[in-house]
């Protein structure tokens, strides 16, 4: 039987999501834990590869096994340090915990004061201009080639963003993003770019030309210490 685990961690305390030899890593340490209270080898998979740093207050998994999982979520609870099991729930034989989802959500925190934990915050000390960085996310809504905004080499950096959300609240700025996928440092990098716009570094037309590849630029890359991986949406 397959099951689909909704879980959060702390990014600061791993290596990132995925399995790696030497290194604390989300996906083997919750199957390790997994394994020893079921008593046989469980493999995980994730709906996305956060990197080293990067939280997650919603990220899903599914397994498989034939074992009972009633007491599952409260035996591993007590065993996990840094990762909780917020819920788990049997899911279909073709669910798939990457593939089945319909949009993510992630969420950036930058805190405008320099006193909070940098372990899950970005900063900026300079003043910055929200309603401009409004108005320039717009652009990013819709389908577009995101190869300006994306680290690394992929055949195609085509995705959909449908809503961005920017917003104040106790001097920290909350920076929302929701789309279909979202490839490496993508988010990371839209941040960078609209705090450069809010620090009027570079202005709407800069974005234009960066979205409709008139231009080759690389713009600021913010810390992973800020992102959050928020929620994922399936069909149900």
């Amino acid at each position: 039987m397959k099951y689909m685990l909704i879980i959060s961690y702390d990014g600061s305390k791993f290596c990132g999501f995925q399995r790696q030899n030497n290194v604390r890593n989300v996906q083997g340490y919750l199957e390790n834990v997994l394994s020893k209270i079921l008593e046989e080898d469980i493999v995980i998979k994730g709906a996305g590869r956060t990197d080293a740093g990067v939280h997650a207050l919603y990220q899903v998994v599914h397994f498989e096994t034939n074992k009972d999982v009633k007491d599952l979520k409260n035996k591993a609870n007590k065993i996990l340090e840094d990762v909780k099991i917020k819920k788990i729930k049997k899911v279909a034989s073709d669910f798939h915990a990457r593939h089945s989802a319909k949009s993510k959500t992630y969420l950036y925190k930058i805190d405008l004061t320099g006193n909070r934990d940098k372990n899950y915050y970005g900063y900026v000390k300079n003043n910055l201009d929200i309603n401009k960085m409004r108005e320039v996310s717009k652009l990013f809504l819709g389908t577009h080639d995101f190869q300006n905004f994306v680290a690394g080499d992929r055949e195609d950096y085509q995705t959909t963003i449908t809503k961005i959300k920017i917003y104040k609240f106790n001097k920290v700025l909350y920076l929302e993003f929701t789309g279909y996928a979202f490839y490496r440092y993508m988010v990371r990098n839209l941040v960078g770019a609209l705090v450069e716009v809010g620090k009027s570094k570079v202005n709407k037309e800069d974005i234009q030309d960066m979205i409709e590849l008139k231009t080759t630029r690389r713009l600021p890359t913010f810390s992973p210490n800020g992102l959050y991986l928020k929620k994922i949406k399936y069909s149900d």
